[in-house]
């Protein structure tokens, strides 16, 4: 009884994202200007090559930062319900920091 409810709030979700692309695509105002293909950096012309190489630990970084962000996301629930459930909430999160170990 509850799956038609999340079908049809998937549905409008897809048709919404749909139907504003094609919309977007009919109004928009198109240009064939090699202007508009540059890079644009601040209004600056670029000098050298744009495509550069950035060094991987930003990238790593990041990653890292969203992964426990999201821990973080999962942890504070946990944290509030934690005197409730007992036992079985502190093996459920000793099962997902393990999980989350293993991705380190």
């Amino acid at each position: 009884m509850g799956y038609e409810a999340i079908l049809v709030f998937f549905i409008a979700g897809v048709f919404l994202v749909v139907f504003a692309n094609f919309l977007s695509n009919l109004i928009s105002h198109k240009s064939d200007n090699k202007s508009k293909q540059d890079p644009y950096e601040c209004g600056v012309e670029t000098i050298g090559p744009t495509w550069v190489q950035f060094k991987v630990g930003y990238y790593l970084f990041a990653v890292l930062f969203l992964l426990f962000d999201i821990e973080v996301a999962f942890l504070v629930p946990w944290a509030v319900v934690f005197k409730e459930m007992g036992t079985v909430a502190l093996i459920e999160i000793l099962v997902f920091l393990f999980i989350l170990g293993l991705g380190l």
